[in-house]
């Protein structure tokens, strides 16, 4: 029979509602019974398209011995980190502690029912003793002896664990220390040691797209890019990085975006899962490459991303679903590889043979006996060999692909997480809407605004803010990314097309992170809002991880929103937030880049052009300051007819028939100009 998970909405907790298992979801129900009889809490974090997950599923929770030790020694709580980042961020770094390794997914946490500290953990564990770990059973049997028999030793260890997690936070500063540019040329040292000078990124393997980094280096570049020694290295590091990545196979080659990561050096073979988090902040990267370089690659890159985004990730009600799963028929990857013989069978001589030699399959084989797609040959080596111009080489490659894609829309496509999460689909917006302004695509545009339309009507309950939307309901209080991403991917929505009413709803955000989420006392903010369940740690993250740093972004996001609008206390709770931040964005700049774009917008102030008059003109001048890659500049082109406009935007008064622009850097503001030439000198003079 289904478990408690059966009334479930997380596609993952319902991927587990018929094991054997008792599962719990997250629930004071679940931690009373555990007191109640006397056992230990099991934890089980995990997400629908982690593979492992699915791996531990298969041998041990679909398992009925397995399950009847789990149920007979644990309450069992079953977690999706991808609705519940609160509690995976606590149990991941509790892991880290206890073990001093690394974390992960699924993460397997054992806990005391009475104040939830975690005495024992790990991560994936075998149904049998293999990789130099014990068999999960005979590890259950272990842990709740050990339970039983060291009450006073767990209670210990648990105020030990707590005592660090206090200590982990970042020690305020004493007041004496100045902000200054130091971390930003810092960063730029530190991530040249670890970057791969052959196949761009940063370290070895697995392989990270790190795309909040590569941001910074293409901005730190764009920053020095007037003075007598331009930061070359930084551009280096960004382009190849860029480049590298989508010739290699954690790009998809067929139907376009990002897989999660490369298993090895050279982005060939992924972990194939597919993430709408990373892509979101990919396609905008890749948008912004190909206005700071003039180079179509970029574009082409981020234009087909933007298609994988809209094809496969939006949903009907204009939101967007969470990911893809890495294995389609229980195999990882099955759904994205070819045989040569596949490729012969679908295209005829010069296209097949292009494709062969484009993506490797004239190789060996490098994945499983089969080929996963990455680019092998330059354009021109292929045109040679088939003996064509090369345009007609680029067209014959682009028809080929796309019967490719239609025959692989045949296969077995692998799981797709259709939960709509706040942050993520904010990461998305923002993508789509710096896109649509550097590719110049009104329909990317258009379907960010569409997706804030549906975050406000349908994720804001009793004036809060939801984290996540699925099957027709919203749930669970949203969380300090939530927030932040959103009123960041508002303000690059409002520069496609304005809406007086985004406008309003971002003002909502930040008034709420102020509110319920600040930390008045020391700066910055917290993970989780002031009337949040209480768990037994509450977290103020200033590090990027693998989506960036909610403080980084909030600090960035209202700094932005103070300026637009001449509100100071927005202004000065980013400042508080980079003051809490000092100390740890000085030893550790390149960890918390997201903080470092926030100082750099806070030691040079942004730039904020608004332009009113009529819509074609304002939409024709804003699109021409949009072609140029100027990361601190923001254009609002704001219709003649809007009215009631806050703030210093109550200044920037329309002139009756005619354009005209201001032009203000933070809060020093010119003379406002009437023509496209006026306001050109002045944004090209910056």
């Amino acid at each position: 029979m289904p478990n408690r998970l059966a009334s479930e909405t997380s596609p993952y907790l319902l991927q587990h509602a018929d094991n054997p298992v008792d599962w719990y979801p997250w629930s004071d129900e679940a931690f009373a019974l555990a007191r109640e009889r006397g056992l230990p809490v099991l934890l089980s974090i995990g997400y629908s398209a982690c593979h492992w997950c699915h791996v531990m599923a298969h041998e041990s929770f679909e398992d009925e011995e397995t399950a009847e030790l789990m149920n007979r020694l644990y309450v069992n709580v079953k977690v999706d980190r991808e609705e519940r980042p609160d509690v995976d961020k606590i149990y991941q770094t509790a892991h880290q502690l206890l073990t001093q390794r690394g974390g992960g997914w699924p993460l397997t946490m054992f806990l005391s029912p009475f104040d939830q500290r975690p005495f024992f953990g790990g991560t994936y564990f075998p149904n049998e003793a293999r990789y130099g770990m014990p068999a999960f059973g005979d590890l259950l049997n272990q842990v709740a002896s050990y339970y039983a028999e060291n009450a006073e030793d767990i209670r210990v260890q648990g105020d030990r664990l707590v005592d660090v997690f206090a200590r982990l936070e970042p020690e305020p500063g004493d007041g004496s220390a100045s902000i200054d540019a130091t971390p930003l040329t810092e960063a730029g040292k530190r991530l040249a040691q670890t970057f791969d000078q052959d196949y761009g990124g940063f370290g070895s393997a697995p392989k990270f797209p790190h795309p909040t980094t590569i941001d910074h280096l293409l901005r730190q570049w764009r920053a020095t890019a007037n003075e007598a020694e331009p930061d070359l290295d930084a551009l280096l590091m960004a382009t190849l990085s860029l480049k590298r990545m989508a010739d290699g196979g954690i790009y998809d080659h067929v139907g376009g975006g990002f897989c999660r990561y490369s298993v090895d050096r050279y982005w060939q073979i992924p972990h194939f899962e597919k993430m709408l988090y990373d892509n979101g902040p990919l396609l905008a990267l890749y948008a912004q490459a190909s206005l700071a370089t003039g180079d179509d690659f970029f574009a082409t890159v981020a234009s087909e991303t933007a298609d994988w985004v809209l094809a496969d990730m939006l949903a009907p009600n204009g939101g967007f679903y969470s990911s893809r799963d890495a294995d389609s028929e229980g195999e990882e990857g099955l759904f994205y590889v070819w045989t040569p013989a596949q490729i012969d069978e679908l295209l005829d001589g010069d296209s097949a043979k292009a494709i062969r030699l484009r993506y490797g399959l004239e190789e060996k084989p490098n994945f499983e006996g089969k080929w996963h797609l990455t680019v092998a040959q330059t354009i021109d080596d292929v045109a040679k060999a088939i003996d064509k111009p090369k345009t007609d080489t680029v067209q014959l490659i682009y028809e080929a692909r796309a019967v490719l894609l239609a025959a692989r829309a045949q296969r077995v496509a692998p799981g797709r997480d259709d939960k709509q999460l706040t942050s993520w689909n904010a990461l998305a917006i923002r993508g789509l809407a710096i896109a649509g302004r550097a590719l110049e695509r009104d329909d990317l545009s258009a379907a960010a605004e569409v997706a804030i339309d549906f975050i406000r009507d349908e994720l804001v309950e009793d004036g809060r803010l939801r984290a996540t939307w699925k099957d027709g309901s919203a749930r669970f209080a949203a969380y300090l990314d939530d927030y932040a991403f959103l009123l960041d991917a508002i303000l690059e929505s409002l520069q496609s097309r304005w809406s007086s009413e985004h406008l309003a709803f971002a003002i909502t955000l930040a008034d709420d992170l102020l509110e319920h989420f600040e930390d008045r006392e020391r700066g910055g903010f917290w993970f989780t809002a002031d009337d949040h369940e209480a768990l037994m740690h509450r977290p103020r993250p200033f590090a990027d991880e693998a989506m960036p740093s909610g403080n980084g972004i909030a600090a960035f996001a209202l700094q932005r929103l103070g300026f637009l609008l001449g509100e100071t206390r927005y202004l000065a709770a980013a400042e508080r937030t980079l003051v809490a931040a000092w100390r740890a964005i000085s030893d550790y700049p390149h960890g918390h880049v997201s903080l470092l774009t926030a100082l750099e917008e806070y030691l040079k102030e942004p730039e904020i052009v608004v332009i009113r008059g009529p819509d074609e003109e304002i939409q024709r001048w804003s699109a021409s300051a949009a072609t140029l890659y100027a990361p601190r500049r923001l254009v609002f082109a704001i219709p003649e007819d809007a009215e009631n406009l806050p703030g210093a935007l109550s200044d920037r008064a329309a002139v009756d028939g005619e354009t005209v622009a201001y032009r203000c850097l933070g809060s020093h503001c010119e003379l406002p100009v009437t023509s496209w030439e006026a306001l050109a000198a002045q944004i090209s003079g910056a």
